[in-house]
């Protein structure tokens, strides 16, 4: 007890360094299930681990597990280029609770030798009966520069051609490009699901998404203490219009933001958005566990 007291003891930031990398409690669980509409299991597992402590034989039978018990029954795993997306595909055939989603990221179309043929192969995987929806793809203007737009327009255009034609939701990832993934999706047609993945506009924006029937997927984000303007864009959104997702492992719900996020912190995030809209937490449950079922399902 004498020596251990006699230690040097741990400062702030370091203490804050070593929690960085632990996943965090968790939360109160739901009174109803709902879906994580948008995470990436396998960033997940090989950056940050497994969420619950300690190793297993089966890390994404744990995560699930972990994420049933506070009432997150559904995952939407998305994929962000050829091998990823083909690693989504086989988890959900593994896994009942897993769904995925097949595409090229916006800022990995730019660096591809051979987009078209990278295109070719995300649609092969787009005919597979759990694959569910086309995404991420859209317009980054904060990662891409102008000489990388030219690529992620042909990608996005090809991508909305491949939910149209295989019926399966489209998930947009939009960042700092609101106008032009609206003129995009105006000039091609948008498809009958259309996803806004980790919604990030404002209010204006918000009403114009609502307004063409899209889905507006709010992230760990909304609970963000300068997130003012996106929590003024929740507010507005009809519950029906409305999923929620962790973008795992990032984006972490505050108050565990900086440390890893998996699908069991989307109860953080869905308590806020009840705060935001003023909403019963059981029927925000049953809104989002419903237009999950619309965009995605049946499981």
């Amino acid at each position: 007890m004498l020596s251990l007291m006699s230690e040097p003891t741990e400062t702030r930031r370091e203490r804050a360094a070593r929690r960085a990398g632990e996943f965090p409690p968790a939360p109160e669980p739901l009174p109803r299930p709902v879906l994580d509409s948008h995470t990436h299991l396998d960033i997940t597992v090989s950056e940050a681990g497994v969420p619950g402590g300690g190793p297993s034989d089966d890390p994404i039978a744990t995560a699930i597990t972990v994420a049933t018990r506070v009432g997150v029954d559904r995952l939407v795993q998305v994929g962000v280029d050829v091998a990823s997306s083909r690693w989504g595909a086989d988890i959900a055939d593994r896994y009942p609770a897993v769904l995925a989603t097949v595409a090229l990221h916006p800022n990995e179309a730019p660096r591809l030798a051979d987009l078209d043929e990278a295109l070719r192969e995300i649609e092969s995987l787009a005919a597979r009966d759990r694959v569910r929806g086309i995404g991420e793809t859209g317009m980054d203007f904060f990662r891409t520069g102008d000489e990388g737009r030219a690529a992620q327009e042909a990608s996005f255009r090809a991508h909305i051609a491949i939910a149209k034609r295989y019926g399966k939701a489209l998930v947009i990832h939009d960042r700092d490009a609101h106008a032009d993934v609206l003129r995009i999706l105006d000039d091609e047609g948008a498809p009958d699901t259309v996803v806004l993945h980790c919604f990030s506009g404002d209010a204006e924006f918000a009403r114009e998404c609502v307004r063409r029937g899209y889905l507006l997927s709010f992230a760990g984000t909304v609970t963000f203490g300068s997130a003012t303007a996106l929590r003024e864009a929740a507010a507005l959104t009809p519950l029906g219009q409305i999923l929620v997702e962790t973008d795992a492992p990032y984006l972490t719900p505050t108050p565990h933001r900086g440390r890893p996020n998996a699908s069991y912190l989307i109860p953080l995030t869905v308590r806020a958005l009840a705060a935001t809209t003023g909403s019963d937490l059981d029927e925000l449950c049953a809104a989002i566990s419903a237009a999950g079922d619309r965009a995605f399902g049946p499981w």
